[in-house]
């Protein structure tokens, strides 16, 4: 896992590596800027395109004038420098560089408060204004300035976070930030970045090793995680010979109604693809046909009329509840009955969270270490509106601690969030992925791993990685701009099997 980090976390990791290094701050920041100049001039190999960087007068400009420097070295003739002298003062750092680049060909230009803003002609401009210890809304010259470069339409780069966002915490509504084509970011992404306020301000990112001590780091003990690759491989179980479909458990999937057996039928093969021994699908009768002929290898128990399923609740190892269930009575009823007679971790979506939401009291019979996997929506319906991303964590993070359960936040990096307070961001998954269904195929991948024994936690963490995975072997490489959930279900147990591999 990689450690994501608050800023005051950020900037404590600088000063241990810097007394400890034993490294100048200076020297750090040469490093850093180093490794901002590898990256840049892989992704702009172009050397005459015209570049300025804008610097504000902290440590973030000085990033900003080492890598001019830099880039001046490398060949870029066609640079400017524009130094933002908004506040009073310069950290050291800045004025050291400052000195450097000095002794360079490389024009420097200096804003001054409520002055005119330059005439920018330049290609690409690269922000390094603010950093990190921005804790409130960009506001008089900087958001002056931040908006005429916004209104230029240039490509834009910004040095380690967007000037104006924050790298965590609640970022205000009508925000005003750099909008960024590629930020390239030291040691490891900023948690914003990982939530859907960056959208208008980060297209992608790119995070650059610095040499920060990792150690240091991870004995921060941040909550929040990075998935990564490796992750996902240690924790894949084997399929050994002599195995049969008793060793890899069996699923229960309730779902569907007769308008909505799409999600049944999506939800029970993403179990069979996902590697459940057996799979069962609790379904009305009217879809029964459907099912047949959908995968024969999905086994049925069918729901008469208004009559409740009878069911041998112990044959199961793993139940998924709630795609295109409905919210009516009977399937209160159901929900209800189930939530009475199994006591194993139970994987809750759709219209079982809806219910849930409508009847809280509920909420005593879950069992301990189930799976919830709401959408935005669903969550807010479930635990009260929110004003955004950060502040639904931060109740994600309270919830599942007091009613002791797993819950899958979707969105671009999907967060589970544990009752021992750890989220864990996935890193897999594209935009052709932002389909109906999708969601179904994730609770049936999850209670399929639940089934074959993983824990709810990795249930959850492999879950999410596996389904976006899976979708980016799809996706990217044939550059489609749409995955069918369909499609994607039968590409999970290629995935799996590299992943194994």
């Amino acid at each position: 896992m990689l450690p994501l980090l608050i800023a005051s976390q950020i900037r404590e990791a600088d000063a241990y590596t810097i007394a400890h290094g034993p490294i100048a701050s200076i020297d750090l920041m040469e490093r850093a800027s180093k490794a901002f100049v590898g990256w840049f001039v892989n992704h702009f190999p172009e050397k005459g395109k015209s570049v300025a960087i804008y610097c504000g007068t902290g440590n973030n400009g000085g990033d900003g004038l080492a890598i001019g420097r830099m880039l001046s070295q490398h060949g870029y003739s066609n640079l400017n420098i524009k130094i933002a002298r908004f506040s009073p003062g310069s950290s050291d750092d800045f004025n050291t560089n400052l000195a450097r680049i000095k002794e360079s060909s490389v024009p420097i230009t200096e804003i001054m408060p409520g002055h005119q803003l330059p005439d920018e002609k330049a290609d690409i401009i690269i922000g390094a204004l603010l950093g990190t210890g921005l804790n409130k809304p960009l506001s008089g010259d900087f958001e002056r300035l931040v908006k005429y470069l916004n209104s230029l339409e240039r490509t834009v780069v910004s040095v380690d976070v967007p000037c104006g966002l924050f790298s965590d915490g609640e970022i205000p509504g009508g925000a005003v930030a750099l909008r960024s084509d590629l930020v390239i970011t030291f040691q490891q992404p900023k948690i914003s970045f990982l939530l859907p306020e960056s959208g208008p301000f980060v297209e992608c990112w790119q995070a650059v090793n610095i040499g920060i001590n990792e150690q240091f780091i991870r004995s921060l003990n941040s909550p929040y995680q990075l998935v990564e690759e490796k992750d996902i491989r240690m924790r894949l179980k084997p399929r050994h010979r002599f195995s049969n479909k008793g060793t890899y458990g069996h699923t229960l999937v309730i779902a569907g109604q007769p308008e909505t057996m799409g999600a049944a039928l999506l939800c029970s093969s993403a179990c069979v693809y996902s590697g459940s021994g057996l799979t069962t699908a609790c379904v009305p009768e009217s879809g029964l046909t459907a099912l047949n002929s959908y995968l024969p290898e999905i086994m049925a128990i069918v729901r008469k009329g208004h009559e409740q399923p009878e069911i041998n609740w112990e044959k199961f190892n793993a139940i998924a509840i709630g795609p295109g269930l409905g919210k009516d009575d009977y399937a209160l009823t159901l929900l209800t009955n189930v939530l009475k007679s199994y006591s194993k971790p139970i994987v809750l979506d759709a219209d079982a969270i809806n219910l849930l939401a409508e009847n809280p009291g509920l909420w005593e019979r879950v069992p301990k270490g189930s799976i919830l996997t709401p959408h935005m929506k669903e969550f807010d319906r479930l635990f009260g509106e929110h004003t955004g991303w950060w502040q639904r964590l931060q109740t994600a993070r309270q919830k599942a601690k007091e009613h002791n359960v797993y819950i899958v936040l979707k969105n671009d990096y999907t967060i589970s969030i544990t009752p021992d307070d750890k989220l864990y961001f996935n890193s897999t998954s594209n935009a052709a992925m932002a389909v109906g269904g999708m969601g179904d195929i994730l609770t049936g991948i999850i209670a399929a791993l639940l089934a074959q024994k993983y824990s709810s936690e990795d249930a959850c963490i492999i879950g999410n990685y596996i389904h976006g995975k899976a979708g980016d072997e799809l996706a990217l490489p044939n550059r489609m701009h749409v995955v069918l959930p369909g499609r994607l279900v039968t590409q999970v147990p290629v995935t799996m099997a590299k992943l194994r591999s």
